[in-house]
């Protein structure tokens, strides 16, 4: 592990302070690209305008004209918390729209797989449905749109995944990635695209005169659903998702929000009045994930779409149960994942694989891109972890799902397979950083020796060493639990990571915890300090250069401040 210091531009750093930033924040802000306080400005009125994405405005018309018609709606959704928000989000803005009949359905991770397939478009006509509209996926469903179409539905897509070479024969499209569309965040996630769509629709009823500016449903009340949504898919947090996310924080902490995220934060033991970006992506986000990788997504979607506390709880307390199944099983599979993996490095010490594939007829296909995302942060190296496909008629096929790490681009490593080996690849997808696909299960040497060659191609020494970029120092004046409580207010993710500092301190003394977890006292700028690692149990030496974050304990109505340690290195 190398442990590096981002650098500090001082100008922006000076400029955000002069401006009237905390110091330390302003540091922190500096160091993530910020320069000067409008990138910082969370509110409604600076959202990049819906005007700007693509479609938009085409998917208001058709969306108005239905509405109008009194035409019957449906939402395909997809299984992840992205899906699951983004039709949460379809279906409350639609109905407060004016949509009359508005459905949803939701494929089966096993049964249906991924995306808008023929056999869904098929469904979704028997329900007499007049618009399909997909969320979160839809861009690479060729077929499914095309037998959608040929069964009189007009089709809506949007997405926000990365097109193939060809797009699919929709009505209309609306997606930040695809081509001429100008849209400066490219990284928006499912939910915000089908949110700013909603937006483009309101404007295209105010323009009919079917609402003015002073009886126009306020779909602020969808934010946080839609914050809930952008982080737990991980896309990057740039200023305008970074907007999103404020907006549906500020709404929660104040009490604004569904009774099924209420439920939620409950049964996860966390604090809606101090809700952070941390409870979406690692408390809420992965208990309606669960219901996705293990049970039906159904589940997740009504959680987010009931207004009745008692349901909520009743709902929230199933997928509580569902995510503790869900984390039982990955810990199977990743000690049983792990040791394949150690075996792949053991063959060759000195020339260590560029990248892992790992197979297991055993292995549980809802919780293989967990797993794979364990095996690269271990190993640092672009993964993928496959299971037998449960769907019928598919029983010879596997299902990967990858995740990479800087410098691979996932999904373009997919293609480059498909281009040099044409019959290996049945179908792929995804994004830079995570991707899935499916192969015949007899392909799988072939797969894994094509990936080698990509990463071996793609990587080098430098890209291959586990680098955890910090925030330097931390001034012992900064060390109190309310500065603490201040920087967890703030909209820290993916792409503008949450602060880590890192320096050298003195180990005062260490025990082991609950026999994986290391408890440390330790002296920082000459004060003690508590500190705890888990999941380690090496001792560390009397001096020690540590990467940590910060957090608080209560200790009899006393809080105190303790470093969470994130690595040691050099």
């Amino acid at each position: 592990m190398k442990i590096e210091i981002r650098d500090i531009p001082p100008r922006a750093a000076w400029t955000l302070e002069q401006a009237g930033v905390h110091p330390l924040l302003a540091r922190l802000f500096a160091a993530r690209g910020v320069s000067n306080t409008d990138e910082l400005d969370s509110s409604l009125a600076r959202l990049l305008p819906p005007s700007d994405l693509l479609g938009t405005r085409e998917a208001a018309v058709l969306l108005a004209d239905a509405i109008a018609a009194q035409q019957k709606l449906c939402i395909v959704a997809d299984y992840d918390c992205d899906g699951a928000t983004a039709c949460a989000v379809g279906l409350r803005g639609l109905r407060l729209l004016g949509a009359a009949q508005v459905d949803y359905l939701v494929p089966d991770r096993v049964v249906d797989g991924y995306g808008l397939t023929a056999p869904i478009a098929e469904r979704v006509a028997a329900r007499n449905a007049d618009i399909l509209i997909t969320v979160d996926n839809g861009i690479a469903s060729m077929e499914g749109v095309a037998a959608a179409r040929a069964a009189g539905l007009k089709v809506l897509v949007t997405d926000h995944h990365l097109p193939g070479a060809e797009l699919p024969d929709a009505n209309v499209i609306v997606n930040p990635n695809q081509p001429a569309c100008t849209f400066e965040s490219k990284s928006i996630a499912g939910v915000g695209v089908m949110f700013y769509v909603l937006l483009a629709l309101r404007a295209e009823l105010r323009a009919r005169g079917v609402f003015d500016a002073s009886n126009q449903p306020k779909l602020d009340a969808l934010l946080p659903i839609v914050a809930l949504g952008t982080v737990a898919d991980v896309v990057k947090l740039d200023a305008n998702n970074r907007r999103l996310v404020a907006q549906g924080l500020k709404r929660i902490r104040a009490g604004q929000l569904p009774a099924g995220l209420n439920a939620l934060f409950s049964v996860a033991g966390r604090n809606a009045s101090k809700a952070t970006t941390f409870d979406f992506g690692f408390a809420l986000g992965p208990r309606i994930n669960a219901a996705g990788r293990l049970a039906d997504m159904t589940l997740g979607i009504e959680l987010l779409m009931t207004d009745d506390a008692a349901r909520a709880a009743e709902l929230a307390a199933t997928l509580d149960g569902i995510n503790r199944e869900r984390r039982e099983i990955e810990s199977g599979m990743r000690e049983h994942a792990m040791q394949v993996a150690e075996t792949l490095f053991d063959v060759d010490e000195q020339s260590p694989p560029t990248a892992l594939c790992v197979f297991d007829p055993d292995f549980h296909e809802g919780v293989v891109g967990i797993v794979a995302s364990r095996l690269k942060d271990k190993h640092h190296r672009p993964t993928f972890v496959f299971a037998a496909s449960g769907a019928p008629g598919h029983e010879h096929e596997l299902k990967g799902s990858g995740r990479s790490i800087p410098g691979f681009h996932l999904r373009d490593a997919l293609d480059l397979i498909a281009k040099r080996h044409p019959d290996v690849l049945v179908k792929f997808g995804g994004h830079a950083m995570a991707a899935g696909c499916t192969i015949a299960e007899e392909h799988f040497d072939v797969f894994e020796q094509a990936l080698q060659k990509v990463a071996a191609e793609w990587l080098d020494a430098a890209t291959l060493t586990r680098r955890l970029a910090t925030d330097g120092p931390l001034a012992p004046e900064y060390r109190r639990p309310d500065l603490i409580d201040t920087l967890h207010r703030e909209v820290w993710g993916q792409g503008f990571a949450p602060p880590v500092f890192s320096e050298e301190v003195e180990v005062l003394s260490q025990r082991l915890v609950g026999e994986k977890h290391l408890a440390l006292k330790l002296r920082h700028q000459g004060q003690p300090v508590d500190g705890i690692w888990f999941g380690h149990v090496d001792p560390l030496p009397s001096r020690v250069m540590l990467a940590f974050r910060l957090e608080t304990d209560e200790w009899q109505g006393v809080r105190r401040v303790r470093f969470m340690v994130e690595a040691a290195g050099g």
